[in-house]
């Protein structure tokens, strides 16, 4: 049985939630994923050079959004629902599914912890979902352009585009080099001209190994972010979705097995991280232990 290592994005030209600015609170809306300009939500894509900023200026600026944004992102508590459908292509339904409903949440003294909410049973049967697999459901997504991951990264401007309601600087990025044992993404990445950081990105993770009875393969993916508390934009929406080839082995005949996964994040919320103090006497005595703050 083929060994599938499945990646928690979403993919291209499916119906999903674009990102669109509210000037009251957060950001919602339905519109299609970007597949192309002509898509409804999304407008030609302007290849002139943006006006009073150099784009290595926004990659820049961007790098450093990304790097407040991945702290920020862990001192939140959120839900997570992962589910992941082999496809047949006799009826174009569901032949088999995972799924999972999880709290990424806290512990009372301030550990990040995963519990499982909802998971009925596995019913995948063309396919195994491997620990690596919840590997890179739990640590690899969403993509963050770090100032730290800059470097290893070559970043192209291609133009600036209208996104439903937000103006964005598109860019291409994939890596300068491929180094044994690890993925990076490959593909297109849209900023938010004013807030610097990444709101939609579209592409794939890279290198895929393709060797006979080694397969690694993941699906294209896009991923979709909303804007919480009002300052960073937060992933909540991804779907991948493509025809994995697996050769054939052991006189087995070779396949494609058509997989989907969607992923949600919903109820993001600050935690609020408890703080002791002490009350001491004049010798450095403790008088008094409290907690301040609050989970």
């Amino acid at each position: 049985m083929p060994v599938l290592l499945l990646l928690l994005v979403s993919a291209s030209p499916l119906r999903a939630l674009v990102p669109v600015r509210n000037v009251d609170g957060p950001v919602a809306g339905p519109a299609p994923a970007a597949a192309s300009a002509q898509d409804s939500g999304f407008g030609d894509l302007d290849t002139s050079a943006p006006q009073g900023i150099a784009p290595e200026e926004i990659v820049k600026r961007l790098g450093i959004r990304e790097t407040e944004f991945r702290k920020a992102r862990d001192e939140y508590t959120f839900k997570q629902l992962v589910k992941t459908d082999t496809i047949s292509e006799d009826t174009g339904r569901p032949d088999g599914e995972y799924q999972q409903l999880s709290q990424i949440d806290f512990t009372p003294e301030g550990r990040r912890v995963e519990r499982v909410l909802f998971a009925p049973a596995n019913t995948i049967e063309r396919v195994i979902m491997t620990e690596a697999d919840f590997d890179e459901i739990r640590n690899r997504l969403p993509f963050i352009l770090t100032t730290e991951d800059l470097p290893k990264y070559d970043v192209t401007y291609l133009g600036k585009q209208k996104v439903d309601e937000l103006d964005t600087y598109v860019f291409q990025a994939g890596p300068k080099t491929l180094e044994k044992g690890k993925r990076y993404f490959q593909g297109k990445v849209w900023v938010d001209q004013q807030d610097f950081q990444i709101v939609l990105i579209n592409g794939k993770t890279v290198p895929q190994d393709t060797r006979k009875g080694h397969e690694d393969l993941q699906p294209p993916f896009t991923t979709y972010y909303e804007q919480v508390d009002g300052k960073y934009w937060f992933p909540t929406y991804t779907k991948a979705e493509g025809n994995l080839h697996f050769a054939a082995q052991q006189g087995a005949l070779s396949q494609d097995v058509h997989i989907r996964t969607i992923v949600k994040y919903t109820d993001y919320k600050r935690y609020i991280f408890k703080a002791k103090s002490r009350v001491l006497d004049a010798n450095g005595n403790v008088i008094e232990e409290k907690d301040s703050g609050k989970p």
